[in-house]
């Protein structure tokens, strides 16, 4: 058995898939109030969504550089994509930074926090819908079905519990601009999916976000986004949000790599609920993060886990039952 062979047998064992995808959903849930105490110490107003862009085209240049350098490290050489993998490079960023972050930030703007974290959670369904319709990676089975609509209620009762009201108001540049940044982030995680069957996923996450990254930054620029001068916290937390950028998304690509769409997206609902707990806590609402509701929601969700994983299970028993015969 080669280093790929033992590689692919470790990081396909359920176990370790759900110890760094809860990892990473829960240094993705920490973003949350980590960006709202980077706007204050960056005095960006809730409104400069130019600024916004400006942010985290920084946030995002930064960590290109992390995953780039110690991916350069690991291999002992300057890891560097070949010529092929540019056009991949463009199209992962183009959907996972660029037009998830450009549509989320305005569409935030003009819709509710609710409707759009109930929004973007929705983005597991696009995932596993593109993986199993659009490009054939893996069938969409009815346990499938049902652990998805599981986990998508922890997300709906953590967002509504609470007196959290949800309307059916609907504009293009509020909800339709963060459905249309899901769709964008889903499409990302399919194609990274793919192109990690050629390219080296730490290449590949590194690069597309150096790519997205200086997009932002010239487009926030562009428009008149500023940031204002913030003291050493600010900047160490930027540097820890960046961090977070560089060691979510690079190890959620190394899953990808390794096992179906649906078994690692899944654990995406945990992102809102972490969110909401660390929010609580980092924010000075303690009441509101330990409270029944999330423990509700998080059970919620990792039933719906738990069932889309034991689908997984289920067909290797009857893959060697039938080889068995």
């Amino acid at each position: 058995m080669d280093q790929n062979d033992r590689m692919k047998k470790m990081l396909s064992n359920g176990w370790v898939v759900c110890l760094i995808a809860i990892c990473c959903c829960f240094l993705w849930g920490s973003a949350f109030p980590s960006i709202k105490i980077g706007y204050q110490l960056f005095h960006i107003q809730k409104e400069a969504w130019n600024s916004q862009i400006l942010f985290a085209g920084i946030r995002f240049t930064l960590a290109a550089l992390m995953v780039i350098l110690f991916g350069s490290f690991q291999n002992k050489k300057i890891l560097f994509p070949e010529k092929d993998s540019w056009g991949r490079i463009f199209l992962v960023g183009l959907f996972q930074v660029v037009i998830q972050y450009i549509f989320f930030y305005i569409g935030l703007a003009h819709a509710s926090g609710v409707k759009s974290s109930i929004i973007e959670a929705s983005n597991v369904f696009f995932a596993i819908l593109f993986a199993g319709i659009v490009f054939r990676q893996e069938k969409i089975s009815p346990r499938k079905i049902a652990g998805t609509l599981i986990g998508f209620s922890g997300v709906l009762y953590v967002n509504l519990s609470g007196g959290n009201g949800l309307d059916f108001h609907f504009t293009l540049a509020g909800e339709g601009f963060v459905l249309i940044s899901t769709v964008a982030a889903s499409l990302a995680v399919v194609l990274t999916k793919k192109f990690t069957e050629k390219d080296n996923p730490v290449t590949l996450c590194g690069y597309q976000f150096l790519m997205g990254g200086l997009i932002l930054m010239v487009l926030g620029a562009a428009t008149g986004g500023q940031i204002g001068n913030a003291d050493a916290r600010g900047w160490l937390l930027m540097i820890y949000m960046a961090f977070i950028s560089a060691a979510a998304y690079s190890l959620w690509s190394v899953l990808l790599k390794y096992n179906p769409v649906s078994r690692v997206s899944i654990y995406g609902f945990s992102n809102p609920v972490f969110g909401v707990i660390l929010s609580g806590l980092l924010l000075n609402e303690g009441k509101q993060a330990f409270g029944y509701q999330n423990i509700i929601a998080l059970l919620l969700v990792s039933i719906g886990i738990y069932i889309v994983n034991a689908s997984f299970e289920t067909g290797r028993g009857k893959r060697a039952a039938w080889k068995s015969q």
